[in-house]
């Protein structure tokens, strides 16, 4: 290795392994990787297996100083190509990665790379910052999800302690025990039990995810720097209650947007996406007028019964208006996704359905009006800053905090009946498309977007954030010895 390779400094990044954490860990690796860092991206060997049968093994050799290196999750072999069941993920990662990352940390540091200055280790991957204690290498944290999502997992020990959850029966859910007000979290207000990320909705004392995620978001005060995926104006109350309490904060987002001030070249042989893009949806929206498309896609976890899969189905469709639908293999829980001969007939015209696609590009696209989407955060801030308002249905964790977001403080959305059916699609998809709330909301997504564009210009509040946390990264790697 030539001296000047061997100078760089080299920063190390551990996402959680899920599409919806990789993707920005990705996008802010890349924009380091631009400033002549020596990166290494470490998925879980589950991930790169399906990394590399999404764009090959070529793809997934990375370049001379952006290499992928992985480590087990603790968790049976498999190659199935899907998201793996997050319970047993979230509790194995946190039992079992240490020690092969301690392993992987040794290795990198004598072989043929520079030595490791830092880590990025992701906002529910703690075992990050210890293994940067345990050898003296500077780390960071960053949370991939929302500012807001992570207040609101920092009040599960309130919650406990209010005596509020656990719940004490299942009536919760139907009782309006979910509608009760919370006026006492800091920099959030007009929230209610139901817009907390979703874990508190448990009857168990020792749920794992419960536990799992408020641990975990206290563990990141424990870190040197939080960085979020965010940008100030956009969740300024909740980053002035976060500031309040934990002051070394980098607002870097949406990352997406900053990573437009680097060449596509440089960045054209590295990609995050686990699953293959059919862009074939990008034609069909090439022939459709502009601002009529309703574009659907519940992220890559979310899964529903066969009964909201069909309401969705055919309230889109009696919607009467064009949408692109994406409908992963595994969105059906425990079955296929079939759909009668009958709603392919009525929907020949207008609908299109594929498995996955480059979203941003669809988001950008002339022809789309609207998302109907689950509210994880990388599509939130995708939607943002686009300029596209969103149709919510949230599914799980902090989704449900964003949702609220949406629809009371950007006032840039609408939200879906959870328990989903088809009259009720219908008339939501209406109102976005043609009412004058949807015309509202839209005005108002345009606002954020240039918002969003404004914080990631030169001289923006995330660009400028950006530049000074490439200084630390760069001081940090001064301090070698």
């Amino acid at each position: 290795m030539g001296s000047t390779e061997a100078m760089k400094p080299h920063v190390v990044f551990v996402p959680f392994p899920a599409q919806g954490h990789v993707t920005p860990m990705m996008q802010l690796a890349k924009l380091i990787h631009s400033r002549g860092f020596h990166v290494t991206f470490v998925n879980t060997e589950f991930n790169h297996r399906r990394l590399v049968r999404s764009k090959g093994a070529e793809a997934m050799k990375g370049l001379p100083d952006f290499r992928f290196e992985t480590i087990p999750d603790g968790l049976p072999q498999s190659d199935r190509d899907a998201t793996q069941d997050v319970i047993p993920l979230c509790d194995s990662t946190r039992k079992n990665c240490l020690a092969p990352f301690l392993e992987l940390l040794a290795k990198l540091n004598s072989s043929d790379v520079p030595p490791v200055d830092c880590i990025v280790s992701d906002g529910i991957m703690s075992f990050g910052i210890e293994a940067g204690r345990l050898l003296g290498i500077q780390e960071f944290h960053f949370w991939t999800a929302s500012a807001c999502g992570f207040m609101g997992y920092l009040q599960y020990n309130e919650l406990l302690e209010r005596g509020i959850v656990p719940f004490k029966d299942e009536n919760f859910i139907n009782d309006g025990t979910l509608d009760t007000p919370i006026d006492w979290i800091p920099g959030m207000s007009n929230m209610r039990l139901k817009d907390i990320p979703s874990f508190i909705r448990t009857t168990d004392p020792n749920d794992i995810m419960f536990d799992f995620l408020g641990s975990e978001a206290r563990n990141c005060l424990k870190s040197s720097t939080i960085i979020f995926n965010t940008f100030d104006e956009l969740e300024h109350e909740v980053l002035d209650a976060i500031v309040a309490k934990f002051p070394r904060i980098y607002t870097l987002g949406p990352l997406h947007l900053l990573d437009r001030h680097v060449p596509e070249s440089q960045f054209s042989s590295l990609s995050s996406s686990l699953w293959k893009e059919n862009t074939d949806c990008i034609e069909w929206l090439n022939r459709r007028e502009p601002e009529s498309v309703v574009y659907v896609n519940y992220g890559s976890i979310t899964t529903m019964s066969e009964n909201h899969f069909k309401e969705f189905a055919w309230g889109l469709a009696n919607s009467k208006h064009p949408f692109l639908w994406i409908v992963r293999p595994d969105v059906v829980m425990g079955e296929s996704a079939v759909l009668p001969e009958e709603f392919f007939e009525e929907i020949k015209d207008r609908g299109f359905i594929t498995s996955w696609c480059p979203q941003d590009l669809v988001l950008s696209h002339r022809s789309v009006a609207a998302f109907l989407t689950h509210c994880g955060w990388n599509s939130t801030l995708e939607s943002i800053s686009r300029g596209v308002p969103v149709i919510c249905w949230p599914f799980f964790a902090e989704q449900q905090t964003n949702c609220r977001y949406a629809c009371t403080t950007w006032g840039i959305g609408m939200e879906v009946n959870p328990d989903v059916n088809r009259d009720d699609v219908a008339a939501v998809v209406k109102e976005m498309m043609e009412g004058e709330a949807g015309k509202k909301m839209k005005e108002n997504a345009m606002d954020w977007k240039e918002k969003a564009e404004v914080a990631t210009d030169v001289g923006g509040s995330s660009y400028s954030n950006f530049e000074r946390f490439i200084k630390e990264l760069i001081s940090v790697s001064r301090t070698r010895v």
